[in-house]
């Protein structure tokens, strides 16, 4: 599947984990609901799926990496926005790594463009950018249980 075609599953996942931030909704209500207003095929569907799940389940060591390279900016002070976009290019790069890094980075800085502010898109090219340069170390980092 190829990046364009992986976009709408992106965004819908943006959307699920923007939801899942903010309120205590079940991961599977969250997802029934974001996918019933969006007609994804197959392949879209799963990797949305696959996004999210990865994200929650591996949320607190995806923050604790993202803390690495945004030091200056504690991760309950960034944006909502912002802080889901990172989460979800950060699974992207070191758990799922189907697609290359600069793929991943573009895909992110796109979905900044659309729903971050002014300012999105480049804080999330340079904290995307800073651990691409190590990203044996960021998925050594996730991969430890």
């Amino acid at each position: 599947m190829s990046a364009n075609n992986r976009r709408p599953a992106r965004i819908i996942a943006l959307q699920a984990l923007y939801e899942l931030d903010v309120t205590h909704h079940s991961v599977a209500d969250v997802l029934s609901a974001r996918l019933e207003e969006v007609p994804l095929d197959t392949n879209q569907h799963s990797f949305t799926y696959m996004i999210v799940n990865g994200v929650m389940d591996n949320r607190v060591r995806i923050d604790e990496v993202i803390q690495t390279s945004a030091s200056e900016w504690p991760l309950d002070q960034v944006s909502v926005v912002d802080r889901n976009i990172l989460r979800l290019a950060v699974y992207e790069m070191a758990v799922a790594r189907q697609s290359p890094v600069n793929v991943i980075i573009n895909e992110a800085v796109e979905l900044a463009k659309n729903f971050g502010s002014e300012s999105t898109p480049r804080f999330i090219n340079g904290v995307l950018g800073a651990l691409a340069v190590k990203k044996a170390q960021l998925v050594s980092m996730l991969a430890r249980q």
